[in-house]
């Protein structure tokens, strides 16, 4: 069996780091030629005064990868100082408009406090339906209530709850409209 010196440098090391640079110097010289500002080899085109400075690498940014054009310059927005002038009637790059924004105009306020609708009275509802709806609700309120203060409940009882629990929420979704109406557009709950 080959022991390793320790003395000695490990070989597979080397041969590591040299594999590692050579991908490393592959790997820059591909980002290098698939930037879309440079041509094919890689090379920056040769600059047409003497005066000029060549070009640094700069490594891909984000914006170099945009196949559908949409990483153009963003539209120019007016500070702060160039808005409050043109609010105040200054000079601003353009004039005040009430209509521009979500805090550039002010809210018509009637001054008449908002009265909800009175809600439809329960005397008037189907007492089966009513019924249902004590039952999908006091179900699992029941059940709850027994197991916390009735421990020694019959079996019985529990599954009579249970049952009354299924049928209730059975005949709630089968009152269920079965059709969508086509002029409703959900707009009022």
């Amino acid at each position: 069996m080959n022991r390793h010196d320790p003395g000695q440098p490990d070989p597979g090391a080397s041969q590591d780091d040299a594999v590692w640079l050579d991908l490393v110097a592959r790997l820059e010289s591909d980002a290098v030629a698939t930037r879309p500002d440079t041509p094919a080899g890689g090379q920056l085109p040769p600059s047409g005064t003497a005066s000029e400075t060549p070009k640094t690498h700069q490594p891909p940014s984000f914006r170099d990868f945009d196949p559908l054009g949409l990483a153009g310059m963003p539209p120019a927005e007016l500070s702060a100082a160039e808005r409050q002038a043109a609010a105040a009637g200054g000079t601003g790059a353009e004039p005040a408009d009430p209509s521009d924004g979500p805090r550039d105009y002010e809210v018509d306020d009637d001054g008449g406090e908002f009265v909800p609708e009175e809600p439809p009275s329960l005397a008037g509802t189907d007492p089966l339906t009513m019924l249902a709806w004590l039952g999908a609700v006091g179900g699992p309120v029941a059940l709850l209530l027994s197991a916390v203060f009735w421990r020694s409940a019959p079996l019985l009882a529990i599954v009579g709850i249970v049952a009354v629990f299924v049928l209730a929420t059975v005949y709630l979704i089968m009152k269920l409209p079965q059709e969508k109406n086509g002029d409703d557009d959900g707009a009022r709950v």
